[in-house]
C-alpha cells in the first residue's frame, strides 16, 4: 500500500492570503501546506481520501492517472469544494466516479453541485458520479478493498475517518468516542490531525493529539491538517517523540 499525501493544511491552507506571519512567509517547501487530502494506491485500488479546492493541482502534482472512489470525511468546502475537477477522471475512465460519504454529506453535496448529480437533462460536459452512502457501524469495499469507517466528532459534527488494512485516516477530531477505538487496535500507520498547540472547539490540538496517539499506540504516527500557527515544520519535529512526525505535502509512505 502506498500513501500520498496531497495536502496536510487546514481550511486556508499555508501561506494564508495576505498573511505576514512567519511560517507563511517560510522559503522551506514543507512548510507550504494545500488543503488536507490523502491518496491510497494498493493492489487492488486507487483511492482519494476529500476533494478540497486544490484537488486540481494535487492531481498534477502527484500524477495521479485514476480514480476507483473518493471518500468524503465530511461537507465542509476545504474537502469538498473540488469536486468538479473530477471531470477529467470521469472522461479518461468513460464512467460514473464513485464517491463514498454519509447522507447528510451526499445531500449536501447534491445541493451545491446540483449539475453533477442531475441524471435527466445533464449538461454534456460536466461529470457523474456513483452514489454510495456509509453507515459507519459496517465496512465497505472498493474494488474488492475492504475500508472501515470511523466515526469522529469534529465540534457537534460527526464525521468520518477510515481504516484500510493496517492504516487508519483521520482528520478534524475534536474527539472520537470510547466505542470506536476498537477499530484503530494493531495500526502500522495513523494519520491524526493536530491544528496548532493552543486549544480549539473542533480541532485536535497537538498536545491532544499526542495524547491520542499514546493511547492508540500506532507503530508510526503522522500530523496532518495543520496550521501555520503550529509553527515551523523542521523546528516542530525535531520536539515530537520518536514514533511521530509532521506529514507534509507530497510525502510518500509505504506500508
Amino acid at each position: 500500500m502506498q500513501i500520498y499525501f496531497l495536502g496536510t493544511g487546514t481550511s486556508q491552507g499555508i501561506p494564508v492570503i495576505g498573511s505576514h506571519h512567519s511560517v507563511c512567509l517560510s522559503n522551506n517547501p514543507k512548510d507550504k501546506r494545500l488543503r488536507v487530502s490523502v491518496w491510497i494506491k494498493t493492489e487492488k485500488a486507487s483511492i482519494v481520501i476529500d476533494c478540497g479546492p486544490d484537488f486540481r493541482q494535487q492531481m498534477l502534482v502527484s500524477n495521479c492517472q485514476k480514480i476507483d472512489a473518493i471518500l468524503f470525511t465530511h461537507e465542509h468546502a476545504d474537502h469538498t469544494a473540488g469536486l468538479d475537477d473530477i471531470r477529467p477522471f470521469y472522461f479518461k475512465q468513460g464512467k460514473d466516479i464513485p464517491i463514498f460519504a454519509q447522507k447528510r454529506v451526499l445531500d449536501n453535496l447534491a445541493r451545491r453541485f446540483d449539475y453533477i448529480f442531475e441524471k435527466e437533462n445533464k449538461y454534456p460536459g460536466s461529470p457523474s458520479v456513483e452514489v454510495n452512502e456509509i453507515n459507519v457501524s459496517e465496512s465497505f469495499s472498493v474494488n474488492g478493498e475492504k475500508i472501515l469507517p470511523i466515526s469522529v466528532q469534529h465540534g457537534n459534527l460527526e464525521i468520518l475517518g477510515f481504516r484500510v488494512g493496517d492504516f487508519a485516516y483521520i482528520t478534524d477530531a475534536s474527539a472520537i468516542i470510547e466505542s470506536e477505538l476498537s477499530k484503530l487496535k494493531n495500526l502500522k500507520v495513523l494519520v491524526i490531525n493536530a491544528l496548532r498547540e493552543e486549544t480549539h472547539h473542533s480541532h485536535f490540538s497537538l498536545s491532544e493529539a499526542l495524547n491520542f496517539i499514546h493511547l492508540i499506540q500506532p507503530e508510526k504516527a503522522y500530523l496532518t491538517h495543520i496550521s501555520h500557527l503550529l509553527g515551523f515544520h523542521d523546528e516542530v519535529e525535531k520536539n515530537l517523540p520518536p514514533n511521530v512526525y509532521l506529514a507534509y505535502d507530497n510525502l510518500v509512505l509505504t506500508i
